[in-house]
């Protein structure tokens, strides 16, 4: 799927969601902006099959979210969210940080109960990301060099060798836990796990066994009006 082609998809899926909720509409309702910090990782193995061993990078999201009631304290939320993730690898005296940006689509599932003059939220749910840029970052010592990556499905011979590849398509599930106060700011904690590899296949590799998954947490603050 061409980027372009995904960001039309994306528009025309928030375009409805937000005409629902106008139809709809309470005081209980309505379009959030919110943003945080991120901490995230690569899980998953190399191409012997080892454990990968990353440290957390951190990053950032921003975005909107549309609340739609389906239910007594029931709401469905779905999002359009930019946000960056990676890892932070250090074998021997190089140090490897991948830097991916996306665009995600959340489709969350919210239960939202009154508790005092606000509400606590407990929500879960898909979501789906496309990557719009990327870089990585090595460092040894004072030398420190830098490759865009390239997202690509495959990898094949005659494929530059020093270039970072990933796939630009991310699908996995959230989870998250908050407190809207009664004003419509809130805080919430996250909770991403990728269900899908992000490495491409790589043809020049005999029994590859690389599976590379971005998984991750962080804390959003927002404001629904």
């Amino acid at each position: 799927m061409k980027a372009r082609q995904l960001y039309i998809f994306l528009a025309l899926v928030f375009a409805a969601s937000a005409a629902m909720a106008q139809s709809t509409a309470s005081e209980n309702d309505g379009v959030a902006i919110l943003g945080g910090v991120n901490l995230q990782n690569f899980n998953g193995k190399d191409f012997n099959g080892d454990k990968l061993e990353n440290d957390l990078l951190a990053g950032f999201h921003a975005g909107l979210n549309i609340q739609i009631p389906i239910a007594p304290e029931f709401y469905f939320q779905p999002g359009l969210m930019f946000s960056t993730k990676g890892a932070k690898n250090t074998t021997g005296q190089v140090t490897s940080t991948y830097r991916l940006s996306y665009l995600e689509l959340p489709l969350n599932l919210v239960y939202k109960s009154q508790v005092g003059n606000g509400y606590i939220m407990l929500g879960f749910g898909p979501y789906v990301g496309y990557a719009v840029s990327g870089k990585a970052t090595y460092v040894s010592g004072s030398v420190e060099v830098n490759n865009d990556i390239e997202f690509t499905n495959e990898v094949n011979d005659g494929d530059a060798l020093l270039t970072p590849y990933f796939k630009p398509l991310d699908f996995g599930g959230n989870i998250l836990f908050g407190y809207e106060m009664a004003g419509g700011l809130f805080f919430q904690l996250n909770s991403q796990l990728g269900m899908v590899k992000i490495n491409p296949d790589d043809n020049r590799i005999a029994n590859d066994k690389t599976n590379v998954k971005n998984t991750g947490f962080g804390l959003s603050a927002g404001y629904r009006f």
